[in-house]
């Protein structure tokens, strides 16, 4: 794997590939970035956004992208969507490629090597779900979790997201939410729906990014003020030119995130804050 830094426009080389996990199930990847012989670097699974309905590999190249050029080692997965796949099928595969990804660090990233989640919009909450999975399962070890425009909420109907509808009846963040909770009890499990967890203590440090006219804005924001509340770490930051976020977050080169240098600084500052945690 190659170990090439990239600029805000031009991505660094990937590998798609299809791993096996538990009882033989496989599942599609892209790794991005990687180490030279000697190094230790940050190993990451993440997921793409796309309102739990959509989305890609594609899609998830900016924020992969910037993982591996901030100086990680990626395993972007194409996790299966709703609604033929609700909550939580999503949940258990990308639990069980971070088990995976565990097992896998050595060669991926180096002996030792902390393990993080990341992901924007749908993936975020995906990330926070399986986050809570390996608190409560008590493995593997997580350094940190990075939250990118998350759908936390799907009733929260905050300033942010009312200001980014305007005047539309209707919703892609609602109905991702209707299809990817298959059942009305699925919106009461905290791992389908983070932002109304009641237990938050034993999470690693994570890192909240948003733009200031994000419709995620608000319920991300709330949700870092109840982790720092539960006494946890937590690192946000503010986008102010992030325009149309989280959807330039998704959009596939040769289209560019303006926000994407900015993006790889804040992912660097994170690692360098966190690696050292475990």
């Amino acid at each position: 794997m190659s170990n090439t830094k990239a600029t805000a426009s031009q991505p660094i080389p990937h590998t798609d590939t299809t791993i096996s996990v538990a009882d033989g199930v496989q599942a599609d990847v892209r790794i991005y970035g990687g180490k030279r012989r000697g190094e230790v670097v940050p190993l990451v699974l993440h997921f793409h956004g796309g309102a739990f309905v959509a989305g890609d590999l594609d899609n998830g190249c900016t924020v992969g992208s910037s993982l591996a050029a901030a100086g990680a080692c990626v395993v972007s997965l194409a996790y299966p969507l709703a609604p033929e796949h609700p909550f939580p099928r999503p949940l258990e595969l990308g639990y069980e490629v971070l088990l995976w990804a565990y097992k896998q660090r050595t060669k991926l990233a180096g002996k030792g090597a902390p393990l993080y989640l990341a992901g924007e919009e749908a993936g975020a909450n995906l990330a926070a779900g399986v986050c809570m999975m390996a608190r409560d399962q008590q493995q593997p070890p997580l350094a940190g979790q990075i939250l990118i425009s998350p759908m936390l909420d799907p009733c929260s109907a905050t300033p942010s997201q009312r200001a980014a509808q305007g005047e539309s009846v209707e919703c892609k963040w609602a109905s991702g939410w209707c299809q990817y909770l298959g059942e009305p009890h699925d919106a009461e499990h905290p791992y389908a729906v983070p932002a109304r967890a009641r237990r938050l203590a034993g999470l690693p440090p994570t890192l909240i990014l948003v733009g200031e006219a994000d419709p995620m804005r608000d319920e991300a924001l709330n949700y870092g003020a109840r982790l720092e509340a539960a006494g946890l770490s937590v690192h946000r930051h503010v986008f102010a030119e992030a325009g149309q976020w989280p959807q330039a977050l998704l959009e596939q080169p040769p289209e560019s995130c303006p926000c994407t240098a900015q993006l790889q600084e804040q992912l660097r500052q994170f690692f360098e804050t966190t690696r050292c945690r475990l």
